[in-house]
């Protein structure tokens, strides 16, 4: 953005569709946001009507989010994140996890939806002593998004790759995985990679006509896949316990009661040896 305004330019607008439901915004509308349309919105209740407990998942997943950047940052020593398939900022960012434990982490984000786009100064806001920065591109497109994130990221130390409800979005498994191997090409050892995946795994039927709905109205069609296809997305590194879980179940603080449950958006941590 050039102008110093939040709203969204000629050109951006012209790329958004508010008939059509797009993951991002049905997400913020599922975490109580207000950056949604009306499509979105039923959309969401479209889905929800099948799958309810996708609520949970969506607070699940970014629970995750949270208590991964603090073990990264925290445990691991870990300063710098790509995180790609941001989404609508919500609360605790990953840049505003990591810089609230140390200011001078440095966070790329990376989102192809117009709509993050023109959100990108609330994402950009971050601690002086470090680095915060968003890139439009496609995950389809890792040689792009490495080029781009190298401006403000040093690939010759450790950077943590997020990719929490992005490879969904990569219907064909060997694709995705392909992508994953160029990205974590370019991690020195001590990086990490975080992922987090919807699956059948615990709702079943549920959670499958649930995605049939979307791939019917959405966007960009997805894909659910079973915890060992999400392993495979680990091969050659070290996966941290409790290995590839729900989202809930990922090292739960000891007051959490959501862990009781098992969510249909299934996460892991592991690390680049």
């Amino acid at each position: 953005m050039t102008d110093g305004t939040s709203s969204p330019g000629r050109a951006q607008q012209a790329k958004i569709d508010p008939t059509v439901p797009h993951s991002a915004r049905v997400w913020n509308y599922w975490l109580g946001g207000k950056d949604n349309f009306a499509s979105d919105r039923e959309m969401g209740d479209q889905i929800l009507a099948v799958m309810p407990d996708l609520v949970d998942s969506a607070r699940a997943d970014r629970a995750f989010l949270g208590r991964a950047v603090r073990f990264l940052v925290a445990e691991a020593g870990v300063r710098q994140f790509l995180d790609i398939g941001t989404g609508l900022p919500t609360a605790d960012n990953t840049h505003e996890v990591a810089q609230s434990i140390d200011p001078s982490c440095r966070v790329v984000y990376v989102d192809n939806d117009p709509i993050v786009l023109t959100h990108a100064r609330a994402l950009l806001v971050g601690a002086p002593e470090g680095a915060t920065d968003y890139i439009e591109a496609d995950l389809n497109e890792p040689d792009e998004i490495l080029r781009h994130a190298a401006g403000t990221l040093d690939f010759g130390r450790p950077v943590a790759l997020m990719l929490l409800g992005s490879l969904n979005f990569v219907v064909d498994t060997a694709k995705a995985r392909a992508i994953v191997t160029r990205l974590l090409e370019a991690l020195p050892s001590g990086g990490y990679l975080a992922v987090a995946h919807p699956t059948a795994e615990v709702h079943g039927e549920a959670m499958t006509e649930a995605v049939r709905q979307w791939n019917q109205a959405g966007s960009a069609p997805m894909t659910l896949r079973s915890p060992q296809e999400l392993a495979g997305f680990l091969d050659g590194l070290e996966v941290l316990e409790p290995g590839v879980v729900s989202c809930s179940k990922w090292r739960p603080e000891p007051d959490d009661f959501d862990a009781q449950q098992e969510v249909s958006q299934f996460c892991a941590l592991a690390r680049k040896p």
